[in-house]
Order: C-alpha cells, then structure tokens, then sequence
C-alpha cells in the first residue's frame, strides 16, 4: 500500500474551507464557460470532487452559503470571495460587484494558502478578474461606486496595474484610485466626478 507523505497530509490539513470553495467554484467556470452562475449545490459536490482535505467538511456549505459571500453581512468571516446571484447561487465575485460596506477580507487566497498543484487555478480567476479591470470603459462607468469596491489591498497584493485608460507612472495609479476613494461624498457636494478624476489623474503624472 502506498504511504501518503506528512508533507500532503499538512497540505490538506491547513486548507481551510473558504480555499477549498474559492477552487471549486473557479473550477466550474474554468469548466463551464457558458454558465454565469452555479448553484452552492453544485459548489459544494466540486468540493467533494475534488476531495482536498480527505472529507466533506460541514463548513464547506455554510463558506459557499455565507461566509465567502461579497453582497452577505460578514457572519462572522468576511471574505468577498464570492457574490449571490439569488438566493442558492454564486459565482466568483468581480470588481464591479457591490458588496455589503462590511466586508472587506479576501477576494483571492493567498498563493500560500493554495496547493500548489491548483495554483494555475487561482492564476486563472485573477485574469479572470483583471480581464474586467481591463475592459474599455471600466474605470469611466459609475466611478464612485468602483472606486469603492477597488479600495482592496487585493488588488494591489497581485501586482495589477490598469491598462485601460489610467497613467501607468509611479505612483501606482491604482494606490491613488484607492486614496481617492472619497470621490462618492465630494459628487454629493456638487463637485463634478469627471473633473475631479482628471485633477487626480494630472496629479499622478
């Protein structure tokens, strides 16, 4: 009979159940490209699948469920992971998802956290996620509420720099986006979004 190496079994031992959630819903996208959604049914069998732990643990529903939900009061985790698309469904969540102003943990695991051999897993979600950063348009539509949602450190922890209609010069663009994350209560005083975005853009350059 083959022996299990302790390396592997530490691995699965300290996967915690947000990872094993993110992966199986990264999975299902990766796998079902035409789906915008999956139900937290079909999450929790993907996790089960993929059997990273040895079990099913009984916290892999209530993560799928609540806890990695983005648009969910943190309860009490408060990863934005995921968002609910209706009551039984999720999909990966995106930066022009709105969450509940609570919550702002992880919208990816750390590279860390995930086992290596689903690492081009986690690489594929964050393109995923920054193929929305990039599109046309992004950074004109709605601001205020983007720059809300792109305040994460997140984005700033996987390098990601703009590449659509922002300066690419030091200072990070994206770092002063996140300092301008004001922009929604100066709008409410009358102050015209598009021209204080071009003062901040002039600034960084």
């Amino acid at each position: 009979m083959a022996t299990i190496s302790a390396s592997i079994i530490d691995e699965a031992i300290r996967i915690s159940c947000a990872v094993e959630v993110f992966l199986a819903t990264a999975l299902l996208h990766r796998e079902n490209p035409e789906r915008q959604d999956f139900t937290i049914q079909e999450i929790v069998n993907r996790v089960a699948r993929e059997n990273l732990t040895g079990s099913l643990r009984s916290g892999i529903s209530v993560h799928a469920s609540q806890h990695c939900v983005a648009n969910k009061a943190p309860n009490p985790t408060n990863h934005r992971m995921l968002f609910a698309t209706g009551k039984h469904t999720r999909r990966l969540a995106l930066p022009n998802d709105i969450a509940h102003p609570d919550r702002t943990g992880k919208i990816f695991p750390d590279v860390e956290d995930v086992p290596e051999a689903y690492r081009p897993v986690l690489d594929w979600a964050i393109e995923r996620f920054e193929h929305v950063l990039d599109s046309p348009g992004f950074w004109a539509e709605d601001a205020d509420e983007r720059v809300r949602q792109l305040r994460s450190d997140e984005l700033l922890s996987i390098g990601y720099t703009p590449v659509h209609g922002e300066p690419q010069s030091s200072p990070n663009p994206l770092q002063a986006l996140l300092d301008a994350k004001g922009i929604g209560i100066e709008m409410a005083k009358g102050i015209d979004l598009d021209e204080h975005l071009r003062q901040v853009r002039e600034d960084w350059e």
